[in-house]
């Protein structure tokens, strides 16, 4: 995708989802840095509905790190990796109280230092939380950019992340984040994208292969 083309696809995806957001219920960072913990490898709906009571019973680290681990874990039970994520989740408020003072530092090389956060939660954090221009790319993000060729099929996250950075403008990273999950979530889905009628038809490279390969006939 050529530098017109990447500006063309953000202002149809900005026309598509206007007012996409971060869809993870928090009120504060320290809640957001756990939702987007227990997000990994789940949805963004059975997270919401865990932490609804999760955040009811604990407020603070303070808080988790006063309970046994078991008892964790079952508040979170539903969700998947549960056990490790409880310990992430017990290590990270330990070390929060430990070293800063209870709170989420709001600097990136802070941020995923904690356990359970990596590049993805810090970015998604920093930008949510924080106001920081980020982009963080989930299986989402990946998959729409390199079908519409802004990545390249072969390319790593970091290397998606990168070409993001560039490619697209720094006052509108964090928004682009956002837009790309939902036309990723609710458009161009992993199975049975919505390619015919897409308003990216026209520049989307694997939407106009899926176009013109012609569908299987169903046999007697």
């Amino acid at each position: 995708m050529n530098k017109a083309q990447v500006r063309q696809a953000l202002d149809i995806v900005a026309g598509m989802f206007p007012d996409a957001h971060c869809e993870l219920v928090h009120s504060n960072p320290f809640e957001l840095t756990i939702a987007v913990l227990l997000s990994a490898q789940c949805t963004d709906e059975t997270v919401n509905k865990v932490t609804k009571d999760l955040f009811q019973k604990y407020k603070t680290p303070e808080d988790y790190l006063a309970v046994p681990l078991e008892e964790l874990e079952q508040d979170i039970r539903r969700i998947g990796l549960f056990r490790n994520k409880a310990k992430h989740i017990m290590a990270l408020c330990r070390l929060l109280v430990e070293a800063y003072g209870g709170e989420i530092p709001e600097a990136h090389e802070e941020l995923v230092k904690l356990p359970g956060v990596g590049r993805k939660t810090a970015n998604v954090v920093v930008s949510t939380a924080f106001g920081v221009p980020a982009i963080a790319v989930d299986t989402h993000v990946e998959r729409v950019s390199k079908r519409l060729g802004i990545a390249g099929w072969d390319d790593s996250v970091l290397e998606v992340e990168k070409k993001l950075m560039r490619k697209v403008p720094k006052d509108e990273w964090t928004q682009t984040h956002h837009r790309l999950i939902f036309l990723g979530r609710y458009h161009c889905k992993a199975q049975q994208p919505k390619c015919d009628g897409c308003p990216l038809l026209d520049v989307c490279r694997e939407g106009k292969k899926r176009m013109k390969t012609p569908k299987s006939r169903k046999t007697n």
